[in-house]
């Protein structure tokens, strides 16, 4: 059956069929895989109609093999550069720098575990002496 399909190889195939959880895409003549409806597009797919019509020809990844069940996994988006991926190599982040604050200003209501921790011990001494 799958012979000659290997898992990570990029081919063309042919839809044939679309339901809600993905669409089957024909890879020969006696050889058909799913594209699960996560795997169409990066992003959200409410309608898989939206994006492959049956008969539509597209590249698809191979994600899995399975000869026993019969099963091959394929995917659309493995062959396409994620959005993301695209956008931040474009476009360096900036990153904001905290705000210096001088020491005894703003310190309200916040302190680090490290000055916090000897209080909750001499606290919880203090329960321990009330409980005997």
């Amino acid at each position: 059956m799958t012979g000659n399909i290997e898992t990570g190889s990029i081919i063309t195939g042919k839809v044939t069929g679309i339901q809600p959880y993905g669409a089957f895409v024909a890879i020969d003549e006696n050889t058909q895989g799913l594209v699960h409806i996560s795997e169409i597009t990066h992003g959200y797919v409410k309608d898989i109609h939206e994006h492959l019509k049956v008969g539509d020809e597209i590249k698809v990844k191979v994600l899995s093999v399975d000869e026993e069940a019969g099963k091959i996994g394929l995917s659309i988006k493995a062959t396409e550069e994620s959005p993301a991926q695209a956008v931040r190599a474009k476009k360096p982040r900036r990153r904001q720098a905290a705000a210096i604050i001088p020491e005894g200003e703003g310190q309200q209501g916040f302190n680090t575990l490290k000055d916090k921790l000897q209080e909750w011990i001499d606290q919880s001494q203090g329960e321990d002496l009330i409980k005997k």
